[in-house]
């Protein structure tokens, strides 16, 4: 028992300091989640040959350097999350516009 105490907590301290050196920052992070969702809704409501590594590689830069393109980003999100596709295509053109094609 205190030997495999004493393993985690050495664990936890290497995770803790090599956290800032070899991570992305959770923006990075949310980011990506926010666009790839975006891109396979996008290739799920309306074109299944859609490239979504792509969309979400180019929404990923768009936003990681653009402030507004991340609140875009975020709001478009939040606004197809429980909608189905007619009703996202309905309330959340505007909110998406820009986003994905």
């Amino acid at each position: 028992m205190k030997r495999s105490l004493k393993s985690l907590i050495i664990v936890g301290i290497v995770l803790c300091l090599a956290a800032p050196f070899g991570c992305s920052s959770v923006e990075d992070v949310t980011n990506s989640v926010d666009c790839h969702g975006v891109c396979q809704r996008y290739a799920d409501c309306f074109n299944s040959d859609h490239d979504v590594d792509g969309c979400s590689d180019k929404c990923q830069n768009s936003a990681d350097t653009d402030e507004a393109r991340q609140r875009k980003l975020r709001t478009c999100d939040a606004c197809i999350d429980d909608r189905s596709c007619t009703e996202a295509t309905f309330s959340c053109a505007g909110d998406c516009a820009g986003i994905v094609p």
